[in-house]
């Protein structure tokens, strides 16, 4: 029996062979292109870096006031709003304030905010801030 006797036996032809890495070819390329695609989107497209704040600092003012001091950074123009919230030595949340932050043409700038507290703080933290 010779080879080719074999192939059609089996159901193997060149037709097929090409068939198959025509196929495989077109998926990987498809693929690439995806990827390509989902890289240039995702990596590459900064807007989620817009938004950073760091806290800096915090004074426990008297028994039911802490001022908590933080850096922002926003694009220029652009108005935020950020939560910020007092805590215990037990870490329970005794104080809540939620600030609206104006628009300036500084990108980063230096805030001082008080939270008024249920009861005595020993800390005042940034909880979270976002673009509005």
């Amino acid at each position: 029996m010779s080879r080719d006797d074999i192939d059609v036996r089996y159901g193997r032809s060149r037709s097929l062979t090409r068939r198959t890495r025509l196929i495989a070819l077109v998926t990987a390329a498809a693929f690439a292109v995806v990827l390509v695609s989902w890289v240039v989107w995702a990596g590459l497209d900064n807007s989620g870096a817009e938004l950073d704040a760091k806290d800096t600092g915090h004074t426990v003012v008297d028994e039911h006031t802490v001022s908590i001091d933080f850096l922002l950074t926003v694009p220029k123009g652009s108005t935020a709003s950020c939560a910020l919230q007092a805590q215990n030595s037990k870490f329970a949340i005794v104080g809540w304030k939620v600030v609206d932050i104006p628009a300036s043409q500084d990108a980063t700038r230096g805030l001082t905010e008080r939270i008024r507290t249920t009861e005595q703080s020993v800390t005042g933290l940034i909880y979270r801030c976002w673009l509005t």
